[in-house]
Order: structure tokens, then sequence, then C-alpha cells
């Protein structure tokens, strides 16, 4: 472990950074797979092609200083994009991390940087829900010095903690954010609320705008409900090709709480969170949004 920083803005200590390179996460089933014997091969195809979200398997116990079931809310213990055991192996999230990019045609790339030019006159960010660390790395690329990550998994953040290693990452959930009052100037969160349910969005804001500064900026970026509303003519219209890939993307990816994300009036959340809304911009693939903490 490396020793605990102390927040600028109080006395509450920072998370402890764990040496994520020392720990050793168990294997779970997912990292179990041998083509050679088959072994749990039928249960990665059940995982694949089944419909819905199955349940993860945790192991029974973590390293020290590292969340384990129980203090795992029930909404992250299921299998997010019918990911194979979840967010929860050690090499299958590897995949998913270089596969995201990919798969969302390379147009998060620029995303990224157009939402880390927003903070050029940050000097501490908090990328909650990092994965493996690609926003935050965007982030700390920009100069800014004090960059941290957050994510329930350990397995994402091990990987995102080994190619960034200059970005603290720690373990932790939205709703419950382990840093001081204002103890940020600014805040990303990236493909992150609309896997959340609505009552657990609601905390996370709360959370978002305590650890906030005065005056400082919160960044979101979500998928955009063009390509889930819209119909596969009005996509090929719009889109061509791409709008079509992205549609087919959006139906085959089970998200169980995107309905209830693409309901929010995003301005009208985050106005009654304390938040003045800047940029509200809807592309395809991607919704970004800009908030600043109102001044008390």
């Amino acid at each position: 472990m490396s020793e605990p920083a102390v927040a600028d803005s109080g006395e509450i200590q920072d998370p402890l950074v764990p040496d994520w390179d020392r720990i050793e996460l168990p294997n779970t089933w997912a990292d179990e797979i041998n083509f050679k014997t088959w072994t749990n091969v039928g249960r990665l195809f059940r995982s694949l092609f089944k419909k819905g979200n199955g349940r993860i398997e945790l192991p029974v116990e973590f390293p020290d200083s590292l969340m384990d079931k129980g203090e795992l809310p029930k909404y992250l213990q299921q299998e997010f994009h019918g990911i194979p055991n979840g967010n929860f192996s050690n090499n299958i999230t590897r995949g998913y991390i270089s596969a995201f990019d990919g798969t969302m045609l390379g147009k998060m790339k620029p995303v990224r940087k157009e939402i880390a030019s927003w903070f050029s006159s940050a000097t501490r960010v908090l990328d909650i829900g990092c994965a493996g660390g690609q926003m935050a790395a965007v982030v700390k690329k920009q100069g800014i010095e004090d960059v941290w990550g957050v994510d329930p998994s350990p397995y994402l953040l091990k990987h995102g903690a080994k190619a960034n290693p200059d970005v603290k990452f720690v373990q932790g959930l939205a709703e419950d954010l382990k840093f001081a009052d204002k103890r940020f100037d600014g805040i990303t969160a990236s493909f992150l609320f609309h896997e959340i349910p609505p009552k657990y969005i609601d905390r996370a804001l709360s959370e978002c705008h305590r650890v906030l500064d005065e005056g400082g900026l919160l960044a979101i970026c979500e998928p955009s409900s063009i390509q889930f509303k819209g119909g596969w003519w009005q996509m090929f219209k719009g889109y061509g090709f791409t709008g079509l890939y992205f549609k087919w993307l959006a139906n085959h990816v089970y998200e169980p709480f995107v309905p209830a994300w693409h309901k929010q009036d995003i301005a009208t959340l985050l106005q009654r969170h304390g938040f003045e809304v800047l940029i509200n911009r809807r592309g395809m693939p991607e919704h970004t949004v800009l908030a600043k903490k109102l001044t008390s």
C-alpha cells in the first residue's frame, strides 16, 4: 500500500492507493475456460447468448483492503453487457478494455480529448466509474497532476493501474465516495450513469456535488438516446451504415437501466443536485454534458 495522502480540503485522508502490481486477484470461472478440455466452455456460451444479464460469481474472499461480495450493491453483481462474469475476471476484463474503442468504432477517442480540454484549469480531477482508466489517462495527459480513478471492479483497476501508473486508482462506489468535501475541482463520469438504478444516480450526483469544490466542473458522457429510440430507416438516413451498426449494438447489448436514464431530463436532474448545465449535447453515439457546481 502507498501512504495515504491528506486531502487539501480537510482532515479526512484520501483512500489508500493499493500497490496493484503486488495484489494477486483470484481467478473466477471466466478465467478457467480451457478450450482444449472444454472446461466451462458450455457455461461461456450460455453467458454469451442468453437473454439479459446473468449474475456474477465472486471469489470467496479478496485480498485485504478490497471490497467483498457483501459490500457490493446487487446491481453491480450482474454480467454487464453480457460479458461472462461481468467486470470480475482477470482475463476477460483485459479484453473488454482493449476492445471497447474498437466496438465504438474509435468515436470515443476524440470525445475523451474534448472532455479533457474542459479541465484545462483544473488541478484535482476524479474519474468515477473509471474502468480501465482510458478517460483518466487522457485527463492526466492534459497536464493535471492529481488524477484519481474510482471503480468497483478490482480487476479493471489492476489493468488500469498497470497501463497508467501516474493515475491513482482506488476501489469504490460512485454513490459513496471516500473523499473529503470539496476535494476535487473536476469530476468525469464516462458511460457510468446508464448502468446505475435511478436511486443510486441521485446518491452519486449528491456525492459528486459534495466532493467538488465551489465552481468545480462535472463532465458526463453517456450513450445517446438516438440509437436506442431511432428507427432503422431513420438511423440509416441520418448516419448511414454507422447508424445501423449503433442501432444494432443498442439492441444487442442488454442494458437494464438505460430506459430509466433516457427518461431523465438531464438539465433538471443536475439542477436539482446543485449544478448549472453549461453544455448539453446529444450526438450519436454519445451524449456529453458539462455542468458547474453552483456556489453556495
